[in-house]
């Protein structure tokens, strides 16, 4: 991990509009990232303004974007990548507009399109959060799990801009991911249960600096997150199980409730 990139205060070490991947996600549950063009250094090229009533693969990637505003209190509740913007996908991006300084009308123009580009960076990871904090504790990157590993990279990297939901209306405070990926053999070891969200890229365990575990479960109530263990440990681990029916977990788990 590096400090600079966890920073509470300041300008974002990696820049504020430094470019991402380019990588323009397909619809459905399996979508995967390019990896031949997961080192460009540009932005995503947005090529028009999104609003309530347009579909496509621009909107899916919206809505990955701004995942972790789903809503405005404890909900069981997220933001379908199904492609089509609807009310859920447009209050959610009002949502995102508000906490960054926009005009919180739903419309995503240029304005709100470069702030969204601000949390990428130039090798499809964002802002806040590196490929290697999620990778498999075992040296195993994000390979050995049940999905292969360009599935487990892009599962990771919908989860990263969850996180970055979550470590904006936490403050900017620092987030250290304790565990992301894990490989089968890996969660085997730390004593996982089998089908754990964990071997699927899809979930992590987290510790959020200057909040409690329980502040933390509150903020994820909000954030998207359909798997949420008990606040009562310390860290925080968060999933998006619901939004994964083919992994075999697709019921809401929130094991402290609505808290």
């Amino acid at each position: 991990m590096i400090p600079a990139r966890h920073s509470g205060s300041g300008i974002d070490r990696r820049g504020l509009f430094r470019g991402a991947a380019g990588v323009t996600a397909a619809l459905g549950l399996a979508a995967t990232v390019n990896l031949t063009t997961a080192g460009r250094a540009s932005a995503y090229s947005w090529t028009r303004t999104l609003q309530q009533g347009v579909s496509g693969a621009d909107v899916v990637e919206l809505q990955i974007r701004v995942g972790g505003w789903a809503a405005s209190s404890a909900q069981q509740t997220y933001v379908a990548w199904d492609g089509a913007f609807g009310p859920g996908t447009a209050a959610a991006v009002k949502r995102f507009q508000s906490a960054y300084g926009l005009a919180a009308d739903g419309v995503v123009g240029p304005a709100t399109q470069s702030v969204l580009n601000s949390l990428e960076s130039g090798d499809g990871s964002t802002a806040h959060f590196e490929w290697s904090e999620f990778h498999s504790k075992d040296g195993a990157g994000f390979g050995g799990g049940k999905v292969g590993s360009a599935t487990v990279k892009e599962n990771v990297r919908r989860t990263m801009y969850k996180l970055e939901a979550l470590r904006k209306k936490a403050g900017n405070s620092a987030i250290t991911v304790n565990s992301g990926f894990r490989s089968v053999s890996h969660n085997a070891s730390v004593g996982g249960a089998s089908n754990s969200m964990h071997v699927y890229g899809v979930a992590a365990d987290i510790v959020v600096s200057g909040h409690s575990t329980l502040q933390v479960y509150r903020i994820a109530e909000t954030c998207g997150f359909s798997g949420l263990e008990a606040y009562t440990n310390s860290w925080q681990h968060v999933d998006s199980r619901v939004q994964y029916p083919s992994y075999g977990s697709g019921s809401w788990w929130w094991e402290s409730g609505v808290v």
